[in-house]
């Protein structure tokens, strides 16, 4: 049960952070995003930039993290009850649910992102 509760305190830092970093870089890049509207990009394409960007860093972070769980399972395979140590399914479900949760946290900085009125970010520095 210890470990459930743990577990998902992970998870919900883990989307807190992605969330974090997505906010700070469209902040950071209101200018850009404005410039972008106002040159005639559509919000779906600002939207699929930020949804990208996002996507693309928690797809490395799985990625990195797969490898990591891998070569430590070596080490926890005495804890490890009713499932194998390369079990692919276990390893398959969690990349997705990972995935899933990293996919809503890019969701608000990306429709913020879609909302940038031009003349504002224009006078934004």
């Amino acid at each position: 049960m210890l470990l459930v509760l743990l577990a998902s305190l992970a998870l919900v830092l883990a989307a807190v952070g992605i969330y974090a970093v997505l906010a700070y870089t469209v902040k950071q890049r209101t200018n850009e995003l404005g410039i972008r509207v106002a040159l005639g990009a559509k919000r779906i394409h600002v939207f699929g930039l930020v949804i990208g960007h996002g996507m693309r860093l928690a797809l490395a972070g799985t990625a990195l993290g797969m490898i990591g769980a891998m070569a430590l399972t070596r080490l926890l395979k005495n804890m490890l009850f009713e499932i194998g140590p390369y079990d692919p399914i276990v390893f398959a479900a969690v990349s997705f649910q990972l995935l899933v949760i990293a996919f809503f946290a890019c969701w608000i900085p990306a429709h913020r992102a879609t909302r940038i009125d031009p003349m504002t970010a224009l006078r934004y520095e």
